[in-house]
């Protein structure tokens, strides 16, 4: 059974352990605000559910509080950043920033980061941009989850795609895995004890498996078969597709940054990752203004255009999330019973105030 906590109560608690963990204060509150997007998007695999996974990381030293994020390269439309081992939404923001920064002054910017770690959603790194009216993508690459199409070894990552481009009355706002979904969401299905939908998950033998608890397990230890490309397996659905978009991903991430590939990592919660973030002005094409209200009318279309017998409404990518949030902010946050008994072993453990 979920909890509801409003989204004050949950921040203010996610900075306490951060600043606890070791953060300064305004770092604490930056890695609190991408963990409280996702929830308030109502994308529960990437919000409170990962806290403890980040205690986990700072307390063994996979993740370091004190690291130092490196410019390692960089020229007028792009840098390369090492950043040591920080948490990833620290080297994210900044490396967002930067490509900001960048398309602002000559149009375009991009900027790779190696050595990083998990970095939350990644629409949260385009959202920035779209906000200071540019178009903007972010790529990561993570710890191997997915295996290739006819394969059964995990040989890639999430490797998530998010772009956002502005428009009215909600930007453009695209958030994917190129698996079919992500390893959260196998962990809240595991949570709740809830068999997972056909079509997910194959195990070593190559079997479609229901089973979120043996496949979360089998995942985290590294065995045999895994999460499928996005298409499902083989290429009868496009299976190969979401394959090579993860391929994509390793390219401008591991390979591009120079630092490690989704099977290099230790783990289905590998660190070590790398990102990629390009920003770009629409005004090199023409009116800023004009090309905002073509998206938003062409948006639009999409929304009123024919539905099918039974459906009211079609939505486009980032509505759901803008209207969650704002149900969200009303109503609470909700947290599942588990997650909950994580937060608060969690404070007991840092000796700060539990929800």
């Amino acid at each position: 059974m979920d909890t509801l906590i409003s989204h004050e109560a949950l921040r203010a608690y996610m900075e306490r352990v951060f600043e606890k963990e070791g953060f300064g204060r305004e770092d604490a509150r930056v890695i609190a605000d991408v963990l409280m997007q996702a929830d308030l998007f109502g994308i529960e695999s990437h919000g409170a559910q990962r806290m403890m996974y980040y205690h986990q990381n700072i307390a063994s030293g996979s993740v370091d509080t004190a690291a130092k994020i490196e410019t390692v390269r960089e020229t007028p439309v792009s840098a390369l950043l090492d950043a040591h081992f920080a948490m990833g939404q620290l080297a994210g923001i900044r490396a967002m920033n930067m490509a900001i920064d960048k398309a602002k002054k000559t149009g375009v910017g991009m900027v790779c980061v190696r050595n990083s770690s998990h970095y939350g959603i990644a629409g949260y790194y385009p959202l920035m941009a779209a906000r200071e009216g540019l178009c903007a993508f972010s790529m990561t690459n993570t710890g191997p989850i997915m295996v290739p199409t006819f394969g059964r070894e995990m040989m890639l990552g999430t490797n998530p795609i998010a772009f956002c481009m502005p428009a009215d009355p909600y930007p453009f706002w695209f958030d994917a895995a190129t698996t079919v979904v992500t390893l959260g969401k196998v962990e809240v299905h595991a949570k709740r004890e809830k068999a997972m939908p056909e079509g997910w998950t194959i195990d070593g033998e190559g079997e479609i498996s229901t089973d979120a608890g043996k496949m979360n397990a089998s995942i985290l230890s590294g065995g045999k078969g895994g999460i499928l490309p996005l298409g499902g397996a083989g290429e009868t659905n496009g299976g190969h597709k979401g394959y090579g978009l993860a391929i994509m991903v390793e390219a401008l991430t591991g390979v591009l940054a120079q630092g490690l590939v989704s099977p290099q990592m230790q783990g289905a919660h590998g660190d070590h990752t790398c990102h990629f973030f390009l920003a770009f002005d629409p005004a090199m094409f023409g009116d800023p203004d004009e090309i905002r209200a073509g998206m938003s009318r062409y948006l639009q279309m999409l929304r009123e255009s024919e539905k099918l017998p039974g459906c009211t409404r079609i939505y486009t990518p980032g509505e759901k999330a803008f209207e969650a949030q704002a149900r969200r902010i009303d109503e609470g946050i909700p947290v599942e019973e588990k997650t909950l008994m994580e937060l608060r072993k969690i404070a007991d453990a840092l000796g700060v105030e539990a929800i």
